[in-house]
């Protein structure tokens, strides 16, 4: 039988495991930050109505450009911004990829300050843009001055940053990119998967776009809008941005099906987005109630929660499997990540933490 060992596979690719989280069929899922309410019956509805509207012409190819959809998405951002300020793929994964191809490559590098997304290194290595390991500070934090003196170290031809950040959940403070902007020599990618979860106050780096051409803010549908499998994230940015990034997208890379649903769904964005308030109750829910047993947790503006263990993170992540609670192991020693859900699931969740603390004592 073959193996990649057999294979003429890149050397940089050797020995590595693709991305992704355990897929396992268990009571209480909370391990991929996934919105747990499912779409609402009037929005399946519409949803099925525009994609019945577009089945009879499969036959030909959709909008390259997704016109219609940027727009869209653009009166949804607000902040004064157009269609034209505004890019659309398959997740904010793969917009995320064409950045890196635009302005990534051999010879070029990304700053990333970790722990964060872990596909970001991972598109980085893809691309064959160099990745740089930036650190946090005390509590997961980045002030401006850290993130400032790691940029000009390294000078690197783009800076990810992320806010709210994922594993941790902390947002970041518009000032850090801000100086990160003045410092930078290239572009600054801000991103933003989990904006609508955030704390009242907290700003989106949106509001500083215009001031900066290099600026680009990312966003998704994934998460808030309950759409990860309809698979739609976007960019904001200077439209020369767009320009740039339209030189690597693939031909038609948005199937007719994906914009029709993405459209109909933030034509309902109203009750699709209704369901923001009852997931972040049930993340400060989280914070709270773990804080109160005296566990260390980082301050999320986010749809998920980091919290210490105490120990190994592994054990503690099959103690809650054997419970029926599958929750995220990032890697992060002594931490676990459990995205906020139903009031359910979350009583679920706080009872099996608390079976395994008290057996442990």
């Amino acid at each position: 039988m073959t193996t990649l060992d057999d294979l003429p596979l890149r050397d940089d690719l050797r020995g590595m495991s693709p991305y992704g989280a355990p897929q396992l069929d268990v009571p209480v899922r909370l391990n991929t930050n996934e919105n747990s309410y499912p779409v609402p019956d009037a929005v399946v509805e519409a949803i099925g109505k525009a994609l019945q509207a577009e089945l009879r012409d499969l036959n030909r190819y959709p909008d390259r450009d997704a016109v219609a959809l940027r727009a869209e998405l653009a009166d949804y951002l607000g902040h004064g911004l157009t269609g034209a300020n505004v890019w659309a793929a398959n997740g904010s994964n793969e917009v995320q990829q064409q950045l890196l191809q635009t302005f990534g490559g051999p010879g070029r590098s990304v700053l990333g300050f970790m722990p964060a997304y872990s596909m970001h290194p991972l598109l980085a290595l893809g691309t064959g843009t160099t990745w740089i390991d930036g650190r946090r500070g005390a509590g997961f934090g980045l002030t401006a001055a850290e993130a400032v003196a790691q940029v000009e170290a390294h000078r690197p031809d783009l800076v990810f940053l992320c806010s709210p950040n994922n594993p941790t959940g902390t947002a970041l403070d518009p000032a850090v990119v801000r100086a990160v902007l003045a410092t930078a020599p290239g572009m600054v990618v801000v991103d933003e998967a989990y904006a609508e979860f955030a704390r009242p106050g907290t700003p989106s780096a949106l509001t500083v776009l215009p001031e900066h051409p290099r600026l680009v803010v990312t966003r998704t549908m994934s998460k808030a809008f309950g759409f990860a499998g309809g698979r739609l994230g976007y960019l904001a940015a200077d439209p020369a941005v767009i320009d740039a990034v339209q030189l690597v997208r693939l031909p038609y890379h948005l199937s007719a099906l994906t914009q029709a649903a993405a459209r109909a769904a933030l034509a309902h964005r109203g009750a699709l987005l209704a369901t923001v308030e009852a997931i972040k109750e049930q993340r400060d829910r989280i914070v709270t109630t773990l804080r109160e047993r005296g566990v260390t947790v980082a301050d999320s503006d986010a749809n998920f929660v980091l919290y210490e263990v105490g120990g190994d993170q592994r054990a503690a992540w099959r103690a809650l499997l054997d419970r029926g609670v599958l929750v995220r192991d990032v890697g992060l020693p002594g931490w676990l990540r459990v995205t906020a859900g139903t009031p359910e699931e979350t009583d679920a969740f706080l009872r099996a933490t608390e079976e395994i603390r008290e057996r442990e004592e």
